[in-house]
């Protein structure tokens, strides 16, 4: 049974990483559901190496650009626009995965128990509903991406990792909100997670190191990592098209509903 349990929260996670309705907020709620016993870091961080491997593959061609331009002259770029933005990137990544590593190495220790009060995740997700209904507000962004945009995103990304707060969703509702063009911050949001899961994962490896799963947890650890892969890339197709037809407020609508009945439920036990 707990085979098909890890399957599950693979499906979850990867569905809701990209989707800007909380993956951790869906993970603390599924696990909570499923009675799914204890999952643990090592659980977590490789469902999220899973939608990592969706990243890459689904932006493959702008991760290629982007380190081929660092082998770029200065000449080369100037007459390259398209290879000039990619370097940029390269800076602003670097610049928005600050705050991150901040949370990361200082308040790590502080905010893990926030994950085992089922409270505070329907408390996120509505705030993560509130700022998704606000996105249709912004409809004038033309924007791209420079250095006071991409810190700012990455506060809002370090900020999200409280469970219930989406990532996606706070990041590009930032982006958005200080005039960056909808779809350049959703791709901004996506490749910009790839450093901060990449430092989730390495400051777990002490504790992997000193604890490994057995064989059967690391089994149900690589089932739920290939399941988080799949759906992850879907989801990152999915929410692809409701950026760009403006239609991201639909998760809003989703987050509220979901914060409210697990309000309800909370209060009835």
């Amino acid at each position: 049974m707990e085979f098909f349990k890890a399957i599950l929260l693979g499906i979850i996670q990867g569905l809701t990483e990209f989707l800007p309705v909380s993956s951790s907020g869906h993970l603390v709620i599924g696990s909570e559901l499923l009675n799914f016993n204890d999952p643990g870091i090592a659980f977590e961080v490789f469902l999220h190496v899973g939608t990592l491997l969706a990243v890459v593959i689904a932006f493959r061609k702008d991760l290629l650009h982007m380190v081929r331009s660092l082998f770029s002259t200065p000449s080369q770029r100037k007459d390259d626009a398209e290879l000039q933005r990619s370097f940029l990137w390269n800076i602003y990544i670097i610049l928005a995965t600050l705050p991150a590593v901040f949370v990361g190495l200082f308040l790590k220790d502080s905010i893990e128990h926030f994950f085992s009060n089922i409270l505070v995740t329907f408390t996120m997700l509505a705030v993560t509903g509130c700022i998704m209904l606000l996105t249709t507000k912004l409809k004038k962004q033309k924007g791209q991406i420079n250095g006071t945009r991409a810190l700012w995103m990455g506060v809002a990304q370090a900020m999200a990792i409280l469970p219930g707060l989406s990532r996606s969703g706070s990041t590009i509702f930032t982006g958005m909100a200080l005039g960056v063009h909808r779809e350049t911050a959703a791709r901004f949001s996506f490749i910009m997670s790839i450093p901060a899961i990449l430092g989730a994962a390495v400051l777990q490896i002490s504790e992997l190191i000193a604890a490994p799963p057995s064989s059967s947890e690391m089994w149900h650890v690589m089932v739920g990592t290939a399941a988080s892969l799949v759906s992850g890339y879907f989801a990152i197709i999915l929410l692809m098209r409701f950026v760009r037809r403006g239609q991201l407020h639909w998760f809003g609508y989703y987050c509220l509903c979901l914060s409210f009945v697990g309000f309800s439920w909370y209060a009835l036990q």
